[in-house]
C-alpha cells in the first residue's frame, strides 16, 4: 500500500464498539471484496470491502474477519483469515500478509489461513445462536453483481438452517457515521493532498487546456503524495458541461470565458475527501459569474453553520432550500410568482439546484451514517450547494468537508483550500 500503516488501535476500538452491540451467543462474518474481471486475464484494481477494513485494517483480497465475543475459547473471539502466501505468489504478485504482519496491521492475535475457515466456522457454529450477515443497505446502493458476501450468506443459510440471522449494517450505520480522532486525521490527510492538487491547477488552467489534461495533473499530484488516486470518478466540467451533474467524459477544450467546475478529490488509506471548486478558465470572473459564484458561496457558508449537534438531516435540506430560493430571487433566476406557485414536492429552487446539500463522508465518498436521527459530534459531512444555468452555459458548485463539533461551528477540513474570488484570481494570475 502507498499509505503509511495505520495504528491498529483504531481497528481494536472499532471492533470493540461493534461487538458491544452484538446479541448474546452471536457471530459476525465479514468478507473481502472480489477481484472483478474485465475480460481475458484482466481485473479491475482491488478495492477492499470498507466494513472489513473499518474493523480490521486488512487491505488484501481473499480475507475474512470473524467476530465471536462469547466464544468459549478466548482465541476464537476475533479471528482473521488471510490467503496463505508462498514463494511463487511472492514472485508473481508481490508481498502478501503473513500471519505476523496481519496481527501487526489489525491487532488481532488469532490469524489463520483462509483454507482453515470452513472447518473453524463449523466448529464455532455449534456454540452460536445468531449469525450477523454484512448486507449492503446504504440508501444509495444499486448493486447488481453477486459478491463474496452474497455467496457466503447463501452457503451459510443452506448449511445452518436452524440458526437465526441478524444484520451488521444496522450497527455499522451508527458506528461508521461517527468518526474516531484517528479517522478524522486520515481524512485531513486526504484533504491536504486534495489541496495540493487544486493549488497546482490554479497555475495550470488557461484557455485551450483540455479537461483530461487537468485530470492528469491532479492524478500526478495525488499519487506522488501517497494516494491511490481519485476518491471517486473525477468531474472536470467546463462551460455547459457543468450542467450535467455527473459529467465524467472530461474530453472538452476549456475555452476563454468558460467557468470550470471541478468535483475532484483524493483518497488516502481508503478514506475519501470530496471537493468541488468552480473557477474561471481565463483567471477572471465576469460580473455575472462572480454574482452567481458568491451566491453559492453564501449558501455554503450559511448551510455549514447549521451543521451542529441536534440538526435533522431532512430539515437541514429544507432550510438550505429557503436560502437558495432567496439567492435565486436576487439573481433574477426566480421571481415571486415562481415561489408562490411552486409545487411543494418540487420547490421552485430545484430548477437551478436539484441535488442535496450534504452527505456523510468517510471510508466511502457517500458514507454510512445515521440520517433519521439528530446529528452528533464527529460526524463528517460534505456541504455542496450549486446553481446550474443551462441557458447561460454555466454551472457553479462549491463543496467542503466539515466535522460536526460538540460546541460551536463545524471544523472545515478544507479551510486552507482557496475559495474566495479574490484569492482564486490572484493565484491564477500569479507570474509563473
Amino acid at each position: 500500500m502507498k499509505y503509511h500503516q495505520i495504528d491498529n488501535n483504531l481497528f481494536i476500538k472499532n471492533r470493540k464498539k461493534f461487538m458491544d452491540r452484538m446479541q448474546p451467543n452471536s457471530i459476525a462474518v465479514f468478507n473481502s471484496n472480489d477481484l472483478y474481471p474485465i475480460g481475458a486475464d484482466s481485473t479491475l484494481p482491488f478495492e477492499q470491502n470498507r466494513d472489513l477494513f473499518y474493523l480490521s485494517g486488512a487491505d488484501q483480497e481473499e480475507t475474512i474477519l470473524l467476530l465471536f465475543p462469547d466464544a468459549a475459547d478466548k482465541k476464537h473471539r476475533e479471528i482473521l483469515f488471510v490467503r496463505e502466501t508462498n514463494d511463487h505468489i511472492a514472485v508473481w504478485e508481490g508481498e502478501k500478509l503473513t500471519k505476523e504482519k496481519a496481527t501487526e496491521v489489525s491487532g488481532i492475535e488469532t490469524v489463520c489461513w483462509l483454507s482453515d475457515f470452513d472447518k473453524t466456522f463449523f466448529d464455532l457454529m455449534t456454540e452460536v445462536d445468531t449469525v450477523y450477515f454484512n448486507t449492503n443497505e446504504h440508501y444509495r446502493q444499486a448493486v447488481e453483481t453477486q459478491t463474496r458476501e452474497d455467496r457466503f450468506i447463501i452457503r451459510c443459510k443452506q448449511n445452518f438452517p436452524a440458526h437465526k440471522w441478524a444484520k451488521s449494517s444496522t450497527i455499522l450505520q451508527d458506528l461508521r457515521g461517527v468518526k474516531e480522532p484517528e479517522e478524522i486525521a486520515i481524512m485531513q490527510t486526504a484533504c491536504n493532498i486534495t489541496e495540493k492538487g487544486f493549488r497546482r491547477l490554479l497555475g495550470f488552467v488557461k484557455p485551450g487546456v483540455m479537461e483530461y489534461e487537468i485530470e492528469a495533473e491532479l492524478l500526478h499530484e495525488f499519487i506522488r503524495n501517497r494516494s491511490k488516486g481519485f476518491a471517486y470518478t473525477p468531474i472536470i466540467a467546463s462551460g455547459n458541461n457543468a450542467n450535467v451533474l455527473h459529467y465524467i467524459e472530461n474530453n472538452r477544450e476549456c475555452k476563454d470565458g468558460d467557468m470550470l467546475l471541478m468535483d475532484v478529490a483524493a483518497e488516502y488509506a481508503n478514506y475519501s475527501s470530496d471537493l468541488t471548486r468552480t473557477i474561471p478558465v481565463n483567471g477572471r470572473f465576469t460580473p455575472r459569474q462572480k454574482a452567481v459564484y458568491e451566491a453559492v458561496l453564501r449558501v455554503k457558508n450559511e448551510a455549514t453553520a447549521m451543521l451542529v449537534p441536534g440538526t435533522m438531516w431532512a430539515e437541514f435540506h429544507k432550510e438550505v432550500g429557503k436560502l437558495m430560493t432567496s439567492e435565486l430571487l436576487g439573481l433574477g433566476l426566480l421571481d415571486k410568482a415562481d415561489v408562490q406557485n411552486e409545487n411543494k414536492d418540487w420547490p421552485a429552487y430545484k430548477k437551478y439546484f436539484m441535488h442535496g446539500t450534504s452527505h456523510h463522508i468517510g471510508l466511502n465518498t457517500h458514507d454510512y451514517g445515521a440520517l433519521k436521527t439528530p446529528m452528533v459530534a464527529n460526524m463528517v459531512y460534505t456541504v455542496e450547494p450549486g446553481i446550474y444555468i443551462p441557458e447561460e452555459k454555466m454551472g457553479v458548485r462549491l463543496e467542503d468537508d466539515v466535522v460536526i463539533q460538540e460546541k460551536g461551528a463545524p471544523f472545515n477540513l478544507m479551510a486552507n483550500i482557496p475559495i474566495e474570488v479574490e484569492e482564486i484570481e490572484e493565484l491564477m494570475n500569479a507570474k509563473k
